[in-house]
């Protein structure tokens, strides 16, 4: 039975964080709408769907609480950015609070809309896992989220991503929370490639963040795989890591099982601790979302 929007966004905003105001709302056939997802971020409403449309009751719904209402498609390699459907119009980018932390946010974005909201958890457990003194590497960092949590923790960060604009997005996030970009690393390319840079150069960090496309082409042509490549990713970083530290090692490739997934990261970190962490709590539909605390025991 489909499940009312003004019950399940009552309903979620207990189990998140305080001071959140991005968060899933409707998780698909779990609340009886299979592929439509229906997240709450700030004052406006993204709908996402996959192989389907939106169902009239909650478009009805939806456009009865006044509030904007975009409309997202989730096909293959669909890069187009959100259509608003509902609402007044209000500025396509804006700043959205994550456990008080601030995001910049924007709906004419294609790829994503700035943040991944499945990994808030480990985002916070990163910045408790970071102090003063450490260095935390984030790879394939996209808006440099897992950065910013790091670098409130105290520690000094390398954002690495191969796109420039995502750079760019990421100090500005750095910015809206108050920390000085300058004080922080930058570095654009190929994350394999830096890896093997960094372990030539002997340069290690204390945490490092691999959470990879599932499929991407660096500047040579090189195709990554998760499913074909992820073990050699995690061996690169490994040679990079100080000892005594940890990895967070994440993907959402629905071609991978969990256990797939677990066997990849242990074949290259032989005698670390994995720890595997729930999907946060208003993720409460589909398990897909591959996750293990790799942890130099």
């Amino acid at each position: 039975m489909e499940r009312n929007y003004h019950y399940c966004v009552e309903r979620n905003r207990e189990l998140i964080p305080p001071d959140t105001d991005m968060f899933r709302v409707m998780d698909g056939a779990e609340d009886g709408i299979p592929g439509v997802f229906v997240d709450q971020m700030a004052d406006r409403i993204l709908v996402s769907t996959r192989g389907c449309s939106i169902t009239a009751d909650l478009e009805s719904e939806l456009r009865d609480t006044g509030l904007p209402v975009f409309h997202k498609k989730l096909e293959q390699n669909q890069k187009e950015a959100p259509v608003q459907i509902a609402g007044p119009l209000l500025p396509l980018q804006f700043t959205a609070l994550e456990q008080g932390v601030r995001f910049k946010i924007d709906m004419s974005a294609g790829y994503s809309q700035g943040i991944f909201l499945d990994q808030r958890d480990h985002r916070r457990r990163v910045r408790e896992k970071s102090a003063p003194g450490m260095r935390v590497l984030n790879t394939f960092a996209y808006t440099g989220a897992f950065s910013v949590y790091a670098a409130l923790g105290g520690a000094q960060t390398t954002t690495l991503d191969l796109a420039q604009p995502c750079l760019d997005w990421a100090r500005e996030n750095f910015v809206l929370n108050g920390i000085d970009p300058s004080g922080q690393y930058f570095c654009k390319g190929d994350a394999r490639r830096w890896l093997e840079r960094f372990a030539r150069q002997g340069r290690t960090f204390h945490g490092i963040i691999l959470d990879p496309p599932t499929f991407s082409r660096d500047d040579r042509g090189k195709v990554f795989r998760v499913e074909s490549h992820y073990g050699e990713l995690v061996a690169l970083a490994r040679e990079c890591l100080e000892p005594g530290g940890w990895m967070l090692c994440t993907s959402n490739c629905r071609k991978l099982s969990h256990e797939e997934f677990r066997r990849m990261v242990a074949r290259a970190v032989p005698g670390f601790r994995l720890t595997h962490d729930p999907m946060p709590p208003d993720f409460s539909g589909e398990d897909y979302l591959k996750r293990l605390w790799v942890d130099w025991k």
